[in-house]
């Protein structure tokens, strides 16, 4: 008989953690023992539980799934962790490997590859999803690549609005008149990433069009 898998679930989203849940619960060797809304919460969760993966989100209040990672790594704690996002930026995937994530998956993975993805991680092994695994091959091919170990030093902290670097980028192109497929071609993001950034982008700032987020970006000098 195998093993039960012991598994946290950290998503600021209840939906979200309830269809996660019924997913991996729907196999015999998983068990979700507890679910966090926040980076602070899993941390705590994973020290008092002691669970085998934690799975958790990037983008939630007070903590985000990258940092809360890194601080668990930082513990020595034992627990491998796999981020589960609907970014898949150049950005967020590098951070989250830095951070010491064992694996990386986007949300709209089917559930033949999240089980597998989970079962390579328990057993030791790392997993990224192919469309991660190729950011991961460009970055290590690219000949003035940054180190991942270099990766957090380059992020700025305290932005106006909490705005990520490559928010800041799309502020830049969007602001320039680019489209979102010429900001996704400049990029070599996919479309729905830089549409995701956009969206998120106009939400901190609390604009709705482009003539409203141009007055802003500049009262803040942010272009």
């Amino acid at each position: 008989m195998n093993q039960t898998t012991k598994i946290i679930l950290a998503d600021d989203h209840s939906l979200v953690r309830d269809g996660i849940r019924a997913l991996l619960e729907s196999e015999s060797d998983l068990e979700v023992i507890g679910e966090a809304s926040n980076g602070n919460v899993a941390i705590d969760l994973v020290n008092e539980k002691r669970p085998d993966l934690l799975i958790i989100d990037i983008r939630m209040p007070e903590m985000n799934g990258i940092d809360a990672v890194e601080k668990l790594n930082a513990q020595n704690s034992p627990v491998k962790c796999i981020i589960l996002s609907m970014h898949d930026s150049e950005e967020y995937i590098l951070q989250s490997v830095s951070a010491g994530a064992k694996g990386y998956l986007l949300k709209d993975t089917g559930k033949s590859e999240f089980i597998k993805a989970i079962h390579t991680v328990q057993e030791g092994g790392k997993y990224y999803s192919g469309d991660i695994s190729n950011v991961l091959v460009n970055n290590l091919l690219k000949p003035n690549k940054r180190p991942f170990e270099n990766l957090k030093k380059n992020v700025p902290t305290n932005t106006p609005f909490d705005l990520t670097n490559k928010e800041l980028q799309i502020l830049e192109l969007v602001l320039s008149g680019l489209t979102n497929k010429q900001i996704s071609e400049k990029l070599e993001n996919s479309k729905r990433t830089v549409e995701t950034h956009r969206f998120n982008l106009m939400r901190k700032m609390d604009v709705k069009n482009l003539m409203e987020l141009s007055k802003k970006a500049r009262a803040h000098n942010l272009v």
